[in-house]
């Protein structure tokens, strides 16, 4: 499996939300890049989110987020590094 760009648009979307506050949702507004809807929407089909335009993380979304967000953190790090 590769990274496509719709993946990569998820990911995008995954790194927005706040770990440090579940109460604290995110909501892709009608007027942002398509790609960023599209892919609000494929989070919501996969159980990752509440609301097909952001909403809250499900339990699932919670632990991709987290994924999403220490992976960024890593390869930010390695970068810093190079």
């Amino acid at each position: 499996m590769s990274f496509t760009p719709e993946l990569v648009a998820e990911l995008e979307i995954l790194s927005l939300f706040n770990l440090a506050n579940t109460q604290e949702g995110l909501k892709v507004h009608h007027v942002a890049a398509p790609s960023a809807i599209a892919a609000a929407k494929r989070l919501h089909d996969k159980g990752l989110t509440t609301q097909v335009d952001g909403g809250y993380l499900t339990s699932l979304g919670l632990e991709a987020a987290k994924h999403a967000q220490s992976l960024l953190t890593i390869l930010a790090i390695t970068q810093e590094a190079a």
